[in-house]
Order: C-alpha cells, then structure tokens, then sequence
C-alpha cells in the first residue's frame, strides 16, 4: 500500500509541477476517497505534505529570481498564523468535549474545493487580460505594486485575506495556492505573475507548517503515508516542471478546475 501512496504522490507532485496548483485540492480527496483516510488525517498529513514541499520552492523563488515581496508575506501572515492557531484551538476544544468533527472538517473541505475550482477559472481570465494589456501597454510588466486599493485600505485587505486563507486553510488544507494567488492578483493587478507566485508561495510554508503541526499535536497526522507520499511527489513535481512549457496549460486548468467543482460539490452534500 505504501507503494501506493508514492505513485499517488508522484501523480499529484506531476500535476502540481504542470499546473502551478492542485497539491492540497487533489491530495486530500484523493486520501479520503481513494485510499479511505479520515479527513481530518487526511487533511493534517497534507499540510505537513504541502509545507515541506513548497519550501524548496521558495528557496528558488527568493534565491534564484528575487521574486518573493516579504512586506506582503508579512501582512498576509499577520492575519493567517492567529487564525490558524484559534481554528486548531477550536478543533481541539470539539475534540475534548467529545463532539463530532468530521463533518465540519468535511463541509469546509467542500468549499474549499469548490471556491478553488472558481479561483482557477479567474487566474485564467485574470491572466488572459494581463497579456492583452500587457501588449497595449509596454510598460505594465515593470510596474510593481499599484493596486486597486489605496495604501490605506491595501493593508487591511491583505491582512484579511490571511485571516480567510489561515481558517480555511487549517480546516481543509486547501486553499494556499490557488485562493492565495487569485486573492494577491485582485489587490495587486500590477504585480508580475512571477513574484505573486513567489510571495503567495512564501507566505504558504509558515501557514501550513503552524496548521500541520497543530494537527500533528491532534493525532491527525500519519507519518508513514506522508514519507511515502513526500518519496512519490518530490521526482513528480521535478517531471511535471519539466513538462509544464510542452504542455498548453490552457486545456489543464479547465479540466482541473471541472475536477474539483464535482470532488467539492460531492463533499459537501454528503
């Protein structure tokens, strides 16, 4: 069986590799249906899956193309890391009086998948109009930071988006990726797309390394599957990069977001 987990891991890691989202969004259902996890295992064992496995990716981001904005990483988790932490006390709070919570666990994880299934659809639109403005106005690539928000309001709204993704995050271990970068290009449209993913990227690890060992102090983690699925999805994501530019991404992301409308839909009306 933990073979098992390995080509799983190798198949999600291959995904994630060609698309740029899917880790959390196909792992954890792929646990729970496929292989028959509680959610709540499957969801604390994904966590510490997604925190180890972005971490490499920062370095190359932060290191390799400077693409990491730390002011925003910083906003972002002021709102995140709290909430996180009180959504696992209340996880634990349940648990102690002896209340069922897989059903909440199960819910969140529904909508989760389906706002993920949304927020991909968007980044497509989203990107789409990047490049028809990006050819009518030479200059828009090197334009950093102007948002839609004035610096006033700008702080607040990134500082509530970490609250939303901190919550939903802990609860589904979905939601890092796909909600965070749709969230970032929405309050900075002039952002290049290669430093939203690097902050977006920066700003998961801590996030999901607090909810994954918040989890792990709740008996929701199992570390053999997360070693055999960590041994399948590290070569799976180094393919799937590879891969990525032979690949029209433009069919993927569809057929991806389709996926997880259906998984998110079946979850919450079970």
């Amino acid at each position: 069986m933990d073979l098992m987990y390995s080509i799983s891991g190798f198949a999600v890691g291959l995904l994630v590799g060609i698309t740029g989202v899917g880790g959390g969004s196909l792992m954890t259902p792929l646990l729970v249906f496929l292989f028959g996890f509680k959610p709540a295992v499957a969801v604390g064992t994904d966590l510490l899956y997604a925190a180890i496995t972005k971490t490499g990716g920062v370095f190359v981001h932060h290191g390799k193309h400077g693409s990491v904005d730390w002011r925003i990483v910083g906003w972002l988790g002021l709102g995140s890391i709290p909430f996180a932490l009180l959504t696992l006390y209340a996880i634990k709070h349940l648990m102690s009086i002896g209340k069922e919570i897989t059903g909440m666990i199960t819910y969140s994880l529904g909508i989760a998948l389906i706002l993920t299934a949304l927020a991909i659809i968007v980044r497509v639109l989203l990107q789409r109009r990047a490049k028809i403005k990006a050819q009518i106005d030479d200059d828009h690539s090197n334009i950093e930071n102007a948002g839609r928000f004035s610096p006033r309001f700008e702080v607040p709204a990134t500082i509530l988006t970490g609250i939303v993704l901190g919550v939903l995050v802990t609860l589904s271990s979905v939601g890092a990726g796909a909600l965070g970068t749709v969230a970032l290009m929405f309050l900075y449209p002039r952002m290049t797309t290669l430093k939203i993913v690097g902050t977006d990227l920066a700003h998961a690890i801590p996030l999901t390394a607090v909810a994954g060992l918040g989890h792990l102090s709740l008996g929701n983690v199992d570390l053999v599957l997360l070693g055999s699925l960590l041994i399948g999805s590290l070569p799976g994501i180094w393919v799937g990069s590879h891969l990525s530019a032979k690949i029209p991404e433009q069919y993927l992301r569809p057929a991806l977001a389709s996926m997880l409308l259906l998984i998110g839909l079946k979850f919450v009306m079970q």
